[in-house]
């Protein structure tokens, strides 16, 4: 199971699959590499690299304080340099696409491009509403039943099979003695909330920093997270940039519908 060790000590989990050009995917806030089992066996043939950040999947948890886009970004850049990649072409799912632009506002010669799902830069107070509910707390549910029931009643936005929320449930909690726990630190609330706080800053000056790379977006046609007028301020300033809007799908699309996979395959074409 492969780690690398971190600057400040911790031990982070990622993957590394396949052979060619290296995507690296970056996935949401409180989720982790699994994020992307949809998505791999529609790829065409690269290097897949997901990696799991401090506090989630099987990465070390550090703590609340480190729980932020400035330290996931150096630990996205000290996997890379632990790979000895020089560049790759990054895909970010909602937190994954925030560490993305950051990554191109500090360090833009590691990347060769960047596709964003379901975020942009400006992030809707509905949609982060929803994430107050929920981070950091373990479900109601003591069964991997119940919690597929539970997420498709909470995501009523969606149009996705029973066995989407079954797999889902199953991704993202552990079964114990006491029902279902979360699989991630729960002091991500803390540092969630104390974002929340702070304000997101300037993310139009990170989304600008991205100009001459590659880029791509990907919306749920009913996310409250990422709105269509956003999206549409960004596609004015960046009218190279591909777009595909997913319908049936709130925050965030899953990447395996055919809309996504379109985005993501134009997208591969323009920087691998």
């Amino acid at each position: 199971m492969p780690f690398f060790t971190a600057g400040d000590g911790a031990e982070l989990h990622y993957t590394d699959e396949g052979h060619g050009r290296p995507l690296l995917c970056l996935s949401g806030l409180t989720r982790n590499g699994s994020d992307f089992d949809y998505l791999a066996p529609h790829l065409p043939p690269l290097r897949l690299i997901r990696l799991d950040y401090r506090g989630r999947g099987k990465s070390d948890w550090t703590g609340a304080a480190t729980y932020t886009v400035t330290q996931e970004g150096a630990d996205v850049l000290a996997l890379l340099d632990h790979l000895g990649l020089e560049q790759v072409a990054i895909l970010g799912t909602s937190r994954g696409g925030l560490i993305g632009m950051y990554l191109a506002a500090i360090a833009k010669d590691r990347l060769r491009g960047l596709c964003l799902n379901d975020i942009g830069p400006v992030i809707e107070a509905k949609g982060l509403d929803k994430i107050d509910i929920y981070i950091g707390r373990n479900p109601s549910a003591h069964s991997y039943g119940e919690a597929a029931l539970a997420l498709a009643r909470a995501m009523p936005e969606f149009d996705a099979p029973a066995s989407r929320w079954a797999a889902e449930a199953r991704k993202h909690f552990v079964k114990t003695d006491q029902g279902l726990q979360i699989n991630y630190d729960p002091a991500l609330r803390d540092a969630y909330l104390a974002a929340r706080a702070g304000g997101a800053g300037d993310l139009w000056s990170m989304f600008h920093a991205c100009e001459g790379l590659p880029m791509a977006c990907i919306r749920g046609a009913t996310s409250t997270l990422l709105s269509s007028a956003t999206l549409a301020e960004m596609m004015r300033h960046r009218p190279d940039m591909v777009v595909e809007e997913v319908p049936g799908r709130g925050h965030v699309p899953f990447l395996d519908e055919p809309e996504s996979l379109r985005a993501i395959n134009t997208w591969l074409g323009m920087c691998l």
